[in-house]
C-alpha cells in the first residue's frame, strides 16, 4: 500500500512540475529599437515544462501577469511581440490558459475568384502573387506585385470584393492605397530566378499552394512550380513566404532542386528613368527608389540577404509574350548569391511609402540597415 501511495505522490509531483509557469527573458543586443519584431520560442524547450491539455493553450504573459498576444505556427515556434528598446531586456512566462482571440494582424488567401492570385498582407503592406488561371490569359509571370497600402486595417478581401463588384478598383486610390506596380514578365518585387550563364531562367505561374499560417501575428504558405528547365536540367522549385505583423518585408524560403550550387538572383524591377538604387554587399541589401507615377510617388522597395550577396548589378532582356505575341524589354537590379544543394536560400523583400510611415528614401534605407543588422544580432533568449 505504501508503494502504491509513493507512485501516485510521484506522479502528482511530477504533473505539477509540468504545470508550472516558464519564464524566459528576451534581450535586445542592438543598439536600436525594435519594438515591432517577433521572436520565437521552439515549442520544444517549452515542452516537459508547461503541459497542454485538450482544453488549454500556450498563453504568454508580461513579468506583471498581463496576457499579451502570441501564436503557435506550423513549424512548432511560439511567436509574440516583446517590443525592445535598445539594448533592452524583457521577462515574460509562458503558461497554459483557455484559447483567447487576439485581433488578426495578418492574413493571406488563395483568390479564387481572381484568377488564382495568392494574396498575403499585414498591418503595414500587402502583395500577391499570380495563380494558373491568370497565365491563360496574360501569359506566365512569376513575380511578385505590391499593394501599396496605408492602412493598419487588412484590406485584401475588401479591395478584391469592391473591385469585383465595379465599385471600387483597387488600381485607384480610395483612401487606404492602392496598386500602381507593374509586375509583367519579371521578378516584381523581389521573386527569385535562378541565374545561370549570366541569364534569368524565369518560371511561370505557380502549380499549387498551401495555406500554413493565417494569423494573427504570422501568415506563412507555400507555394509550388512546375519543373524549370535551366540549360537542361530540369529543376523543382518552391517558395515559403511568411509575412509577420508590423513589419515592412516578406521572409521567402526560396528551393530548388539541385546537385550542384547554383548562382540565383533576386530581382526588383528596374524602371527607365527617375529611380535611384543603393546597394551595400556587405550589410546584404539592396534599397530601389521607385520614380513617380501619375498615381504614386515615394515607393521605396528593399532585399535584404541575412547571409551576404556575393554581387548586384542591373540587367536588361527581352521577351515575348506567348498570349498577346507582344515583345517587351525589362529590367532588373539584382542581388545574386548562391544556393547550395538541399540548402534554399533564405531572403527578405518588401516596400515602404512615403504616405505610410517613411517620409524619405533616407528613412526606409535606415529601417532596412537595421533590419539587417537585427538578422546578424537576433534577439538573444534566455530560459530560467
Amino acid at each position: 500500500m505504501k508503494k502504491i501511495y509513493s507512485i501516485i505522490i510521484a506522479a502528482v509531483f511530477l504533473f505539477s512540475c509540468a504545470e508550472k509557469d516558464f519564464k524566459v527573458t528576451i534581450e535586445n543586443p542592438a543598439g536600436f529599437d525594435r519594438m515591432m519584431e517577433l521572436v520565437e520560442i521552439p515549442i520544444d524547450s517549452v515542452k516537459g515544462k508547461v503541459t497542454v491539455s485538450d482544453s488549454s493553450v500556450y498563453v504568454v504573459q508580461t513579468a506583471e501577469g498581463e496576457v499579451i498576444p502570441s501564436q503557435v505556427t506550423y513549424d512548432r515556434k511560439i511567436v509574440f511581440r516583446p517590443q525592445l528598446k535598445a539594448n533592452e531586456s524583457k521577462s515574460f512566462i509562458i503558461t497554459t490558459g483557455e484559447a483567447q482571440s487576439f485581433e488578426p494582424k495578418t492574413f493571406g488567401r488563395f483568390i479564387t475568384e481572381r484568377k488564382d492570385d495568392f494574396a498575403w498582407e499585414n498591418d503595414c503592406v500587402a502583395f500577391r502573387i499570380y495563380g494558373p488561371a491568370l497565365k491563360e490569359t496574360d501569359g506566365p509571370s512569376n513575380g511578385i506585385d505590391a499593394w501599396f497600402k496605408r492602412t493598419n486595417n487588412l484590406i485584401i478581401d475588401k479591395w478584391y470584393k469592391d473591385d469585383l463588384a465595379g465599385v471600387a478598383s483597387y488600381h485607384d486610390d480610395h483612401g487606404e492605397g492602392l496598386d500602381d506596380y507593374k509586375v509583367g514578365r519579371t521578378l516584381g518585387a523581389g521573386a527569385m530566378a535562378p541565374y545561370v550563364d549570366n541569364k534569368l531562367w524565369l518560371n511561370e505561374n505557380f502549380t499549387s499552394e498551401e495555406l500554413l499560417d493565417n494569423g494573427p501575428l504570422r501568415t506563412t504558405f507555400k507555394l509550388t512550380y512546375k519543373n524549370l528547365d535551366v540549360n537542361g536540367q530540369s529543376v523543382a522549385e518552391s517558395r515559403t513566404i511568411s509575412l509577420d505583423a508590423g513589419s515592412q518585408l516578406s521572409k521567402v524560403v526560396q528551393a530548388y532542386t539541385i546537385k550542384a550550387p547554383m548562382n540565383v538572383a533576386a530581382g526588383i524591377v528596374k524602371r527607365e528613368t527617375g529611380d535611384s538604387i543603393i546597394t551595400s554587399l556587405e550589410k546584404g541589401y539592396v534599397v530601389y527608389a521607385e520614380p513617380k507615377t501619375e498615381k504614386v510617388s515615394g515607393i521605396y522597395l528593399g532585399l535584404v540577404f541575412p547571409n551576404g550577396i556575393d554581387e548586384s548589378k542591373v540587367e536588361s532582356y527581352e521577351v515575348l509574350n506567348p498570349v498577346s505575341k507582344k515583345k517587351d524589354t525589362h529590367s532588373h537590379v539584382l542581388a545574386i548569391t548562391v544556393q547550395q544543394p538541399n540548402i534554399p536560400v533564405t531572403y527578405y523583400t518588401g516596400y515602404g511609402w512615403s504616405q505610410f510611415g517613411f517620409p524619405a528614401l533616407a528613412d526606409f534605407e535606415k529601417y532596412i540597415r537595421n533590419f539587417s543588422e537585427g538578422l546578424r544580432q537576433p534577439l538573444v533568449v534566455k530560459y530560467k
